[in-house]
């Protein structure tokens, strides 16, 4: 008898000492709740990370039209960002978010870019690399040595043949203020659930 009234009790609402729950428990409980709520919507997606959309065909083979992507944005705040990362960027600056492109880095700030034929040079010495899905045919901008501002990245798209990146003056060096951040996870399709090269 005495342990079904305490279970009794439990399902009104009364402590296992008799007692009523107090209301500044109850209130200090739904204000951790809300500040949890608001953390992960709120500050996690715009200063921690978010979901974006990779649209067009300048990334193929590594990215296709319409994957969704995680990107990280942390490291460029540091100046975290490594030759070959892939970025998003805001190629027109950042009062202008809605338009993004995603891109790998291929020049760091301070170093000089140029393009002969198909073959990319960073400070004179042949860049050793293999993403691109097709060899460049137009050098852009980078037939003459570019040379990077300490604040400024040399981007181009894998699929080289069709990507309007820093080769041309609409996109030209960006800037790391209008870098978003980092991908570095593909979350769609599934088929291609995984990490970023």
């Amino acid at each position: 008898m005495e342990e079904h009234d305490r279970t009794e009790g439990k399902e009104d609402g009364v402590r296992q000492d008799g007692r009523a729950p107090k209301k500044s428990s109850i209130i200090r409980e739904l204000i951790i709740y809300a500040l949890l709520l608001i953390i992960c919507v709120r500050i996690v997606p715009a200063y921690i990370i978010q979901r974006t959309i990779v649209d067009g065909p300048s990334m193929e083979d590594t990215l296709l039209n319409g994957e969704s992507l995680l990107v990280e944005k942390i490291s460029w705040h540091f100046g975290w960002i490594d030759r070959f990362d892939i970025i998003v960027f805001y190629p027109y600056g950042r009062e202008v978010e809605e338009e993004y492109y995603v891109k790998r880095v291929i020049g760091l700030p301070g170093e000089t870019v140029q393009i002969i034929g198909s073959e990319i040079y960073i400070d004179g010495e042949l860049l050793e690399e293999d993403y691109g899905k097709d060899p460049i045919t137009n050098p852009g901008r980078a037939a003459e040595p570019i040379t990077l501002g300490e604040d400024e990245y040399f981007v181009l798209g894998d699929n080289r043949t069709v990507s309007l990146d820093s080769r041309y003056d609409k996109v030209g060096n960006v800037k790391q203020e209008n870098i978003g951040g980092k991908a570095i996870f593909r979350i769609w399709p599934l088929d291609r659930f995984g990490g970023l090269d």
